[in-house]
């Protein structure tokens, strides 16, 4: 069928080599239910973990603040969710996630089945998953909802295809149409050679669009001798946030909708390593007195955890560590920290735990 051709082409860049293989095994899995970490999802560093660090976002978007008994519970005990929570919790994010993506339309989703639409050749290389995939388009959330709970256990096998699953089913969602103006550059596909997954696929589960750009609105690039070209980046402020980290940045700095967030939630990228930062308190962000002095829990789905204090007062008398002989991790992370605030004070509540 055309659509597998395309889907395998604009997501991997081609149809005639197998697939990454950790997209054919790494299914979307949590830690222990009730214990520390709960929240977390595991999985080996490879190049699922940004897609895996997006999806992780959602998660705790749902278990911190949209649960009806969110605001009876402690936070800690928010985060130590029941084996059925966080199933609840993976397929409340999956139709977030689409529902985003198909601008609150639509969704389509990708499951496979026995039979195979495309025959093995030159041009098709079968990876046993994109040439048996069914599709399902949904135009109702709660029927979105409703169809995800049902049909969760695909997405949670261990080793299988979960991971594949969420990025095709996001793609055709956006439409490849849409995917390939996302883009900007015809060479470019979702899947690229960065070691943990390329930042369009968090954008395109972030914003809804596979944009390479993180700044704010439309810029036009051009030139008296071409014609302007619109780069397009984040259009409205985002509900989770996404920070980013590299020695030389350049363009790739987010803009304030990105900084910014409605939810205290951020994807971020440091170094080529992606993770999550977050903070309980639903209003952080809304309130000026809340963002002086607050907690942020830095997670990655490879099993790193910690707790840090972040102070924003002119006047501050905490330390921040980044000149000091601390592990390189922390050094890392207070610069990724300071790219949204700038001028505070990092306490560390510990050191890195690694699991």
């Amino acid at each position: 069928m055309f659509w597998a051709h395309a889907l395998r082409t604009t997501v991997f860049g081609g149809c005639a080599t197998p697939p990454r293989s950790e997209w054919l095994r790494t299914g979307f899995v949590f830690r222990e239910a009730e214990k520390d970490l709960a929240y977390g999802l595991r999985a080996p560093r490879n190049a699922t973990r940004g897609l895996l660090s997006a999806l992780q976002a959602y998660i705790l978007k749902y278990l911190l603040f949209e649960r009806k008994n969110e605001s009876k519970l402690a936070a800690d005990e928010l985060l130590r969710p029941s084996k059925d929570e966080q199933t609840e919790a993976l397929w409340r994010a999956i139709s977030d996630i689409l529902w985003k993506i198909g601008e609150r339309k639509k969704a389509v989703v990708a499951l496979p089945q026995e039979r195979s639409y495309v025959a093995h050749s030159i041009a098709y290389f079968q990876d046993s998953i994109t040439e048996k995939l069914h599709l399902f388009e949904i135009t109702q959330v709660e029927e979105l909802q409703i169809f995800l709970k049902r049909y969760i256990y695909i997405f949670q096998d261990e080793p299988g295809p979960g991971s594949l699953l969420l990025l095709y089913s996001a793609a055709l969602t956006r439409e490849i149409k849409k995917l390939k103006c996302d883009f900007v550059d015809e060479k470019q596909h979702l899947v690229m050679a960065d070691e943990e997954g390329s930042q369009c696929i968090v954008m395109l589960l972030l914003t809804g669009r596979a944009s390479p750009f993180l700044h704010n609105g439309v810029v036009y690039v051009g030139d008296e001798d071409h014609y302007a070209k619109a780069h397009f980046g984040v259009l409205t402020r985002s509900e989770i946030g996404f920070l980013f980290y590299e020695e030389e940045s350049g363009e790739r700095t987010p803009g304030s909708r990105l900084k910014t967030p409605s939810l205290p939630i951020w994807a971020v990228h440091c170094l080529g390593h992606f993770g999550i930062l977050f903070n309980t308190n639903k209003e952080l962000l809304r309130n000026y007195h809340a963002e002086r002095r607050f907690e942020l829990i830095y997670y990655t789905c490879g099993g790193s955890q910690c707790q840090l204090v972040v102070d924003t007062r002119a006047n501050s008398s905490g330390t921040s560590h980044s000149d000091d002989n601390v592990p390189t991790i922390m050094a890392n992370l207070e610069k990724l920290i300071h790219t949204k605030w700038e001028d505070a004070q990092v306490e560390w509540n510990g050191s890195m735990n690694v699991i």
